[in-house]
């Protein structure tokens, strides 16, 4: 049995454009006689069969990109979305918006729903089941049919695509410090329990600056939550358990409903208990006291996203080749009321 290809596959194999190949296979007057029998032959040879989906996709500018995000709880995705759609509308672009829920399947089908002609790539940031499955078959798909496709915050080095994140290890790192500086010693991590690819990254960051400043790295004092944060009997023992002085969250959420217990516990924040999250999103500016956050960009995230995807988009119709980009933004620590 003759092994599947693809376009790609093709165009590699023969050193031409994606392009090429598609308008040799159907015999376009816009391609040689000699390049359209070779790939022609080629494609027979290994028993080439078209995705039609794919192709309708990708022949049919529709103006529209297909957005997935994990959730609309959090502010980051949310804020994302909104720079997403702000530099699409300036180009002529609509966006559809799908929401993943962190499940693996949601993600799939939320794809296949969109690839029907009626969008011109996807914008996605991965699902927390995806990456805990680490199966990417459904965006390697995708990208072998030469869809655009870009990956923020949440990616994969298995996927080829441009991609947008922000110096999460360093973010982790940088905060952590600011705990230790202003006299925290027994700093607690807050994280989710299934160990996103961003958590991992801060988490690298919050064990280098304790390990820097001579500190313990203890295992005993992450707290790792379910996503929606459903366990606060965990939170509360975790709290009554350690004597923390000092708390870095990945998230908002967790930042202020953590703070919300040690309060409860008679804590005093940020005299007994300092504490940084991520996001600064209305949560942190409305907690009391407002949160020192971590700023992670995310209408510059979402705007490059946009704009990623757009040049993209636009090179194919100009049959032109994009060496793909990642882009890192750098983070940066806003001070309020609850660190020293």
């Amino acid at each position: 049995m003759k092994k599947k290809i693809t376009l790609k596959t093709i165009a590699k194999e023969l050193d031409v454009s994606v392009s090429t190949v598609s308008k040799a296979l159907k015999n376009s007057r816009e391609i040689s006689l000699d390049t359209r029998k070779k790939i022609q032959a080629f494609a027979q040879l290994y028993n080439y069969r078209p995705n039609n989906i794919a192709i309708s996709l990708k022949n049919r500018r529709t103006k529209n990109i297909g957005v997935i995000i994990p959730d609309i709880i959090h502010h980051f995705f949310t804020s994302v979305f909104r720079g997403i759609e702000k530099y699409a509308n300036t180009k002529g672009y609509n966006v559809i918006v799908c929401i993943s829920d962190e499940s693996f399947d949601k993600e799939v089908i939320n794809m296949e729903l969109l690839a029907n002609g009626s969008i011109d790539g996807y914008i996605m940031s991965l699902a927390g089941e995806t990456q805990k499955k680490g199966d990417y078959s459904h965006l390697i798909s995708v990208v072998d049919q030469g869809i655009p496709l870009v990956l923020f915050d949440r990616v994969t080095d298995q996927i080829q695509c441009d991609k947008i994140t922000i110096n999460d290890e360093e973010a982790g790192y940088m905060a952590t410090k600011k705990l230790i500086e202003g006299g925290s010693k027994n700093i607690a991590l807050v994280m989710n329990e299934n160990y996103l690819n961003v958590d991992a990254q801060r988490a690298h960051g919050y064990y280098r600056a304790l390990q820097e400043a001579g500190l313990k790295v203890d295992d005993s004092m992450i707290l790792r939550l379910p996503y929606q944060f459903e366990d606060e009997e965990k939170s509360e023992w975790f709290f009554k358990e350690n004597d923390i002085d000092g708390l870095l969250s990945v998230n908002e959420v967790f930042a202020i409903r953590c703070m919300k217990r040690l309060q409860q516990l008679g804590k005093r924040i940020p005299e007994d208990v300092a504490i940084i999250g991520f996001t600064n999103g209305i949560l942190s500016q409305m907690a009391n006291p407002p949160l020192t956050s971590v700023t992670q960009y995310g209408q510059r995230m979402g705007k490059t996203a946009a704009q990623f995807l757009i040049e993209r988009v636009e090179s194919q119709l100009e049959d032109t080749q994009m060496p793909y980009r990642t882009e890192v933004i750098q983070a940066d620590i806003l001070e309020r009321e609850t660190t020293r």
